[in-house]
């Protein structure tokens, strides 16, 4: 088990120590779990009511509370919680599966796949033809990687991944277990007689750096060219991305959502979970979509739309206080 005493900790965090406590710290828990040797946090005013009943010795907060912390107990302040918690988080994450084989004897790696120095293939792995694997790439067991697909330095594929033909992932890459990406795109067209035709899917998926898909989402390859998602984007559990959309750098997307073909998200770009996004819509810049939002039309860059059919923010709360309001009178007529 790690610990660390509070100099040790705010030696990482480079924030203002508050109080003192000699107990040395063995993990992190949130405010009304934590019990004594754990460090918790405080991240809006609000919040500080609980204080006096979590049992934390060590509490990361920001420069504006306004309660001490007691006896053999400490705070931290710091401009950033969020981001004294990713640091802290750093110091306690037990280190990743550890796989002994640089690639194991149950793997199945074809003779012309490339495979860098300090990679790792786990078992029941495939890794088909012209393959090219950069350095320090990890395949955890039963990871899926077809031909002629590129797979940049330090990118992490856990279990269960689907890399399908000609793909290329970017640098310090994470793909989460079940992961697919470059399965067809969803095109039929009707024809008497027939039925549904399928249309070929032909193109690819390009997926830049530092960028992390959650478990069992889906990035389906273009029809035409290439669906395409920018650096650092950040993609949640159960996600599905249609063909030949282009996500922009630094996109979030949260658990549900979708966008259906041909979607284009600028950068920074937001999307609520549950949201679904029609097809050739374009999101502009920095905007935002609620959670469990419907959007029909594009999105100008630095709005905020909510509701179903999505509409702007503001409009949409008008509507539902105004829904609300009406009501509200019709149930004092009919009591």
């Amino acid at each position: 088990m790690k610990t660390y005493s509070l100099e040790d900790i705010n030696n990482v965090l480079q924030g203002v120590i508050i109080g003192n406590t000699s107990n040395l710290i063995n993990s992190a828990e949130q405010l009304e779990r934590a019990v004594d040797k754990q460090i918790s946090f405080i991240g809006n005013k609000k919040y500080e009511n609980l204080w006096a009943k979590s049992k934390a010795s060590i509490a990361i907060v920001k420069k504006d509370i306004k309660i001490v912390p007691g006896e053999n107990r400490a705070f931290i302040m710091v401009d950033n919680v969020d981001l004294a918690m990713s640091q802290l988080l750093t110091m306690f994450a037990p280190s990743l599966p550890v796989m002994e084989f640089c690639i194991h004897p149950t793997a199945v790696v074809d003779e012309t796949a490339k495979i860098g120095e300090g990679s790792k293939i786990g078992a029941g792995c495939y890794v088909g033809k012209n393959v090219v694997i950069g350095k320090n790439v990890i395949l955890y067991p039963n990871v899926t990687v077809m031909d002629e697909v590129n797979i940049d330095d330090n990118s992490v594929l856990w279990s269960g991944a689907i890399i399908r033909e000609r793909c290329i992932i970017g640098k310090e890459t994470i793909l989460h277990s079940n992961v697919v990406i470059g399965a067809d795109g969803f095109g039929y067209f009707p024809l008497a007689g027939k039925g549904l035709v399928k249309m070929p899917q032909i193109g690819n998926v390009i997926i830049g750096n530092n960028v992390e898909i959650g478990a069992n989402s889906c990035v389906d390859r273009g029809k035409f060219s290439a669906t395409v998602i920018g650096d650092g984007c950040k993609i949640d559990n159960l996600v599905q991305i249609g063909h030949n959309c282009i996500l922009g750098n630094y996109c979030i997307m949260a658990g549900n959502s979708g966008l259906a073909g041909s979607v284009t998200l600028g950068n920074f770009v937001v999307i609520g979970g549950s949201a679904s996004i029609k097809d050739h819509v374009t999101i502009g810049d920095a905007a935002v979509v609620g959670a469990g939002s419907g959007v029909t039309a594009d999105v100008e860059a630095g709005k905020t739309v909510l509701g179903y059919p999505a509409v702007e923010a503001k409009s949409a709360l008008k509507q539902w206080a105004l829904l609300k309001q009406m009501a509200k009178e019709y149930n004092s007529k009919v009591s």
